[in-house]
């Protein structure tokens, strides 16, 4: 089977930024992506967890995209400007698809 080279992005980020962080990838091309709920996790901070939260505003949510190889920068460029002010991680990585047309 034929496989295409593609950039996977996966970005934590507070819940209440969602929908900017969506628009943004949108405007930059983006079709399509999928929304994670994120359940806890630690970091710079310690250990957190969703759990006894009342509202998912105070949650945080992984949104994962995979792009074409060479279309990627911009998008990182895009995402950066939203995460940078926030708390958030961006990981990117090389992977491989099989329905390039898809993407």
């Amino acid at each position: 089977m034929k496989t295409f080279k593609a950039k996977r992005i996966e970005i934590m980020i507070e819940s209440v930024m969602e929908r900017r962080l969506t628009d943004a990838l949108a405007k930059a091309g983006v079709k399509g992506y999928t929304i994670l709920p994120v359940l806890g996790g630690s970091g710079r901070a310690g250990r957190w967890s969703r759990e006894g939260q009342v509202s998912r505003a105070a949650g945080m949510v992984a949104i994962v995209c995979i792009l074409k190889y060479d279309s990627a920068e911009k998008v990182l460029d895009t995402v950066f400007g939203i995460v940078d002010r926030h708390n958030g991680v961006v990981c990117v990585t090389e992977c491989e698809i099989v329905r390039a047309d898809r993407f």
